[in-house]
């Protein structure tokens, strides 16, 4: 956040210059969180500069190191040379300057004469005040895939109705960046739209409104956008600027909530007596995954020729066909050794490989999608030594590839399948997540009753999480509680279902661990590994440590261990982001928050995360499979050298845009070019099979990249590595690092039992 319009003087009551000047800087959201003891230190920093007409204050690109807040006069914000804001008395602009050396992303003009307060990152920072502010998280949104959301039957259409429907589509930049819309996907969005009339004064949609789940297209009348907001940003502004207005029409609204369930961010109402055309999430999701449909068909036909598969039934065949993934080579490519123990085998549908047997070519394969070569399938019988080595000869090659555990988890061992013939008993469905190995085991049995609330360590959209002691043991936890209402009303009962079994399937030193879970009335709980070193995010804020390599490389090289962890289980976890790392009393960072993690073979199509790191597959809800946290790895660490994610917008949409134009359309900043640089690049490749781990070598491509050739990968994962920085952590019980506030807490939500039994299975323990 950059530039706010929250702050008027209007009607206040005569101060004196210095309770003018923390009036100003107290409403500043950042600026808020600061203990008011501390009020008058931030005021002394403060001090007033004067700027004429066509005085330029900041300059986009430039370096930011100050902080402004306009007393009086008005400034134009441009960006890219073109006027998109005006900032008048008690606006603001630069706060992020108080905090880390970035870019300016507008240029401000003074269009009158300007008084102004003025904070400088020297001043700031000498006085220690960043090390006592409250850093708010990013909230992650979620597909809201359960959600109860009515769906009526489609209205009828006349050829002009439908005409505007298409115009209406075609000319929604947003609809335009979520998908490509072709002939097809637009006739049947308007096949399953129905009308709806909104008598004059109707509120269509209210801002903040959980229940946000369709999309309108006006037919007649119009409506009225209106924003309140709270603590406006420059995000906001922008934002303001062009959206909130008037649709009427042949115009379109809402169409955020086709991609993912999320709060209204604006309040829309009927200017007069209107019509128009309705479009669910739901369905608008259903429509965009029949591309993947017929692929997995073919994928199926390509199946059919794979004799060691014959004892396969049709839906267990469909099942392996969903869960073949994309494997993309260069010549001189290995695609495996002769001698190495077979773990996939490949279905080449384009390019030419080599078979060489000691050394020498035996024979060479050629892949047509129509005619593909099929090579290491006996790898899913079993783990015998490859006979062969195949080395890729064409300039490119592209193979659809299965491991065994994968059809393990799916089916089962292929002998028993096998054994059991064509016409036998199946098995789909049964997923095995293989050891459900935690630390639990270390610990015994612990009952929430003998859990004594010590402290808040934070608090999120669901609920808030506590630090607790184990009465007998005095043992510390982090106790996650969870609004059974909230979980309900935002349709994520599979999902928090699902966070509970997929911690349970973890256990890594670079994953926080899950203990025990409970379930109450009106909550459900997880007991969790305490690190009590603090947040990433806030962390990386308060100390500065934006642009400092080793501890880019060390908190990154902490996540592909993680990953590998979860991957090895099939797991994707969909999430990362500074506020999901977590560093405990040594300095070792631990990845936390399983809430969007979940089991895939293959793809899965539900979109969510965290905006700034979103994959284009996530945007264009084309599927996703493991390869999507490759992506958010090369976001995180683009994030720990500039401070700043490399799609930054002023809007989700904006942010999606960005993305579709391509990870080379981002400036680098100096310290991400380089050899970095091209690590960033390899892992945010809008093709998901192109990404580095995603190719041969898997995560050793990263351990073995030019901008780790100086790390010990070897002391990294034995803990036996100096951490960049050690907190403070005095006892097991010292909140110190943590700064949430009860304020924080989000409102519990009314839940009454449906009689579903969603939560049956969720208490380990009581």
């Amino acid at each position: 956040m950059w530039w706010c319009t929250s702050c008027s003087l209007l009607g206040r009551p005569t101060r004196s210059p210095q309770e003018e000047t923390l009036s100003f800087l107290c409403r500043v959201p950042l600026l808020q969180t600061l203990p008011k003891d501390l009020h008058p230190q931030l005021a002394a920093c403060a001090q007033t500069v004067e700027f004429s007409v066509r005085d330029q204050v900041i300059k986009q690109g430039d370096p930011g190191n100050e902080f402004f807040i306009i007393k009086k006069g008005e400034a134009q914000v441009l960006v890219d040379g073109k006027e998109i804001a005006r900032l008048k008395g008690g606006q603001y602009f630069g706060e992020t300057a108080l905090l880390r050396n970035q870019p300016r992303n507008a240029t401000i003009i003074a269009a009158t004469k300007i008084e102004a307060i003025k904070i400088s990152r020297e001043q700031f920072q000498d006085l220690n005040l960043h090390e006592n502010l409250h850093f708010a998280q990013r909230k992650a949104v979620g597909g809201g895939a359960n959600k109860d959301v009515e769906v009526k039957a489609p209205t009828t259409k006349t050829p002009n109705e439908r005409k505007l429907m298409e115009q209406a589509l075609r000319e929604n930049k947003n609809i335009c960046t979520i998908t490509t819309l072709d002939s097809k996907r637009i006739n049947d969005i308007i096949d399953v739209a129905w009308k709806e009339v909104f008598a004059e004064g109707t509120q269509v949609i209210q801002e903040g409104d959980l229940n946000a789940d369709y999309f309108y297209i006006v037919q007649e009348g119009s409506f009225d956008v209106s924003q309140v907001g709270s603590g406006q940003s420059a995000e906001q502004v922008e934002a303001q600027a062009h959206s909130v207005g008037r649709v009427s029409t042949g115009g379109s609204f809402g169409e955020l909530a086709l991609l993912y369930f999320a709060p209204r961010a604006a309040t829309v109402t009927a200017t007069v007596n209107s019509v128009a055309w309705v479009i669910d999430r739901k369905n608008f999701k259903e429509i965009l995954q029949r591309s993947a449909e017929g692929i997995v068909q073919e994928h199926k036909q390509h199946l059919d020729n794979v004799d060691i598969l014959s004892p396969l039934q049709a839906e267990e065949k469909e099942a392996v066909a969903k869960a073949l993934s994309d494997v993309f080579f260069t010549k001189d490519d290995i695609v495996f050794r002769q001698g190495d123990q077979g773990d996939k085998f490949y279905i080449l549908v384009d390019g030419q490989v080599a078979v060489v047997q000691d050394n020498k070519q035996t024979a060479g394969l050629t892949g047509t999608p129509r005619k593909p070569a099929i090579f290491g399938e006996r790898a899913l019988l079993n783990n015998e030594p490859r006979a062969a080595t195949i080395k890729v000869i064409s300039e490119t090659a592209k193979a659809l590839a299965l491991a065994r555990t994968t059809f393990e988890m799916l089916l089962g061992p292929l002998k028993e399948l096998k054994e059991r013939g064509a016409t036998g008993a199946s098995k789909l469905g049964a997923v095995r997540p293989g050891s459900a190995v935690t630390a639990k085991t270390q610990h015994g049995k612990i009952l929430k009753k003998d859990l004594k609330i010590i402290g808040l360590l934070g608090c999120g959209g669901f609920g808030a999480v506590e630090l607790v002691e184990q009465d007998t043991t005095k043992d510390t936890y982090a106790l996650k509680t969870l609004s059974k209402g909230y979980v309900v009303k935002a349709g994520m009962q599979k999902s928090v279902v699902s966070e509970k079994n997929v911690q349970l399937m973890c256990d890594s030193p670079f994953i926080v661990r899950l203990y025990e879970t409970y379930s109450g009335p009106r909550h459900l709980y997880l007991l969790l590994e305490l690190a009590l070193g603090g947040e990433l995010y806030a962390t990386y804020n308060r100390k500065g440590w934006h642009g400092k390599e080793f501890h880019a490389q060390f908190y990154a090289a902490g996540v592909v261990f993680a990953f590998d962890h979860l991957h090895e289980r099939k797991i994707v976890f969909r999430d990362l982001k500074p506020e999901n790392l977590l560093l405990n009393g040594q300095g070792h960072i631990k990845l936390t928050d399983m809430g969007l993690a979940k089991v895939v073979m293959g793809k899965t199509f539900t979109t969510c995360g965290t905006p700034d790191y979103f994959a284009p597959e996530m945007i264009q809800s084309s599927g996703h499979g493991l390869s999507v946290d490759w992506w958010t790895l090369g976001i995180l660490i683009y994030e720990l050298l500039s401070g700043h994610p490399p799609f930054e917008a002023a809007t989700p949409m904006q942010t999606y845009q960005k993305v579709q134009k391509g990870i080379d359309k981002v400036s680098f900043p100096s310290n991400c070019k380089g050899t970095v640089q091209t690590l960033i690049k390899g892992l945010c490749q809008s093709t998901p099979a192109m990404r580095l781990p995603m190719k041969v070598g898997g995560s050793d491509n990263i351990k073995s990249h030019e901008w780790y050739r100086k790390f010990d990968w070897k002391a990294m994962e034995d803990f036996t590595m100096e951490p960049p920085y050690k907190p403070s952590v005095k006892s097991p019980k010292d909140l110190s690092n943590f700064h949430a506030r009860k304020e924080d807490r989000p409102p519990d939500c009314t839940y009454r039992d449906d009689g579903s039994g969603w939560d049956a299975d969720f208490a380990t323990s009581t």
